[in-house]
């Protein structure tokens, strides 16, 4: 058994995950969690229209690493890994950030491609699964950018068949299209019509005709799959292998997107750094299932709290 710890930096959030790996008898891995934890640092915020990250939001991520730097110590990680994804990929100013992340953590960050990216959320999001089940179609909505993912797996190792990284993601489409508090109808179609024409791009790439199972990971969704089941508070438990129709993704979609700040705040599965996000996210949602429904005649979003930290975990074996 090894202790491995796993930090994710996206353009919205910032997460660790440290966790006991042991190999099974036909040399597999599986993890068993010893803490997770996930912060809203927003460290994308504004790099769409400047191009760089703000000092603002260096300074809110470098506070939320340092307490996670002290608990990779404490829980007596032995390897680490932290990988680095949209935000930092698109800034002018990143050496600024590889800078921070060195100093606090002692480990450099690795700024992965779309692509690796999406294979470690595939890693991540399958290992649950009856291999029966594939191949699987994998969907990663971020701040920045959204993966699209397709392959297989069975039962000890995954094949990746065929990826696709795209720029939209929560935080873009909002800072772009979705300014009304709540958004107006004619921001809401701009913001289905970016949404389609850049996923296209992932779509031309990724052929989900050949998918059986679409599998939804990270906060979007999994937050998504607590608004629809009317969880009183978030519950990962009651998340996890959930599973949403499109008639669901539909309606609650149309609910974020029409609700105030205020109304979604007021709902506490919605973690406050996502409120003002979650429309955007939703959005992006349901213009998914729609291709999905209409390229592969899948209909059912299957929801994964497991993701790309655990691919990140993972990999350092």
């Amino acid at each position: 058994m090894v202790r491995v710890a796993a930090i994710d930096c996206g353009t919205n959030s910032i997460r660790l995950l440290v966790a006991d790996a042991t190999q099974r008898d036909d040399g597999s891995f599986w993890l068993r969690d010893v803490h997770r934890e996930m912060r809203i640092v927003r460290l994308g915020e504004g790099v769409d229209a400047t191009g760089r990250l703000s000092i603002a939001a260096l300074m809110r991520t470098r506070d939320a690493l340092a307490d996670y730097a002290l608990t990779v110590r404490r829980k007596g990680s032995e390897r680490v890994r932290m990988v680095a994804t949209s935000a930092t990929r698109d800034a002018a100013n990143r050496d600024d950030f590889f800078a921070m992340t060195r100093d606090v953590l002692g480990v450099e960050a690795e700024v992965i491609s779309g692509d690796e990216e999406a294979r470690l959320s595939f890693t991540g999001a399958v290992g649950d699964l009856e291999p029966d089940d594939g191949p699987f179609v994998v969907t990663d909505i971020g701040g920045g950018s959204t993966e699209l993912v397709l392959g297989t797996w069975d039962g000890r190792q995954a094949t990746v068949k065929a990826a696709r990284s795209v720029d939209i993601g929560c935080v873009r489409i909002t800072e772009r299209c979705l300014r009304g508090d709540p958004p107006t109808a004619e921001e809401i179609a701009e913001g289905r019509t970016l949404a389609g024409r850049i996923l296209a791009d992932a779509f031309a790439a990724v052929p989900v005709g050949d998918a059986r199972t679409w599998i939804g990971v990270a906060g979007t969704i999994t937050t998504l799959s607590a608004v629809a089941q009317g969880l009183p508070e978030y519950d990962a438990t009651r998340t996890h292998l959930s599973r949403l129709s499109d008639a669901e993704i539909d309606g609650t979609a149309r609910r974020l997107l029409t609700a105030s700040h205020d109304e979604r705040a007021a709902n506490r599965v919605i973690h406050p750094g996502r409120v003002d996000v979650i429309g955007g996210g939703a959005l992006i949602t349901q213009v998914l299932a729609e291709q999905f429904a209409e390229r592969a005649g899948i209909t059912e979003l299957l929801v994964s709290e497991h993701d790309i930290l655990d691919g990140i975990a993972l990999s350092l074996l």
